[in-house]
């Protein structure tokens, strides 16, 4: 599955019934919460990673995934708008980069 078939996905089940979609139920909650539960799974992905458990780091990191396309679901961004911002960074070193902002 890439990101955006993942997206994708999001995005139609935001329009389910928030009794039926954990999507859904989030993203009714508002955008705020969300951006708490993305916090959330990453503090969790970061404990794994520090314990060196790589099979739950693996399940926690999809949770991140995952949880970072709902957030930005929930402020109507658009996973396009992140790729392109990432090809705009490609072939620029991360510290000229960080320079730049």
């Amino acid at each position: 599955m890439t990101l955006e078939e993942l997206f994708d996905i999001i995005e139609s089940r935001a329009k389910n019934d928030p009794m039926k979609s954990w999507t859904a139920k989030l993203l009714a909650k508002g955008p705020e919460k969300c951006a708490e539960k993305f916090g959330e799974e990453a503090v969790e992905a970061i404990i794994e990673a520090i314990k060196d458990d790589k099979i739950k780091l693996v399940s926690e990191a999809a949770d991140v995934l995952f949880h970072l396309l709902v957030m930005l679901k929930s402020r109507d961004v658009m996973l396009a708008d992140v790729m392109n911002e990432l090809e705009k960074r490609q072939g620029r070193s991360g510290l000229q980069e960080k320079i730049s902002r």
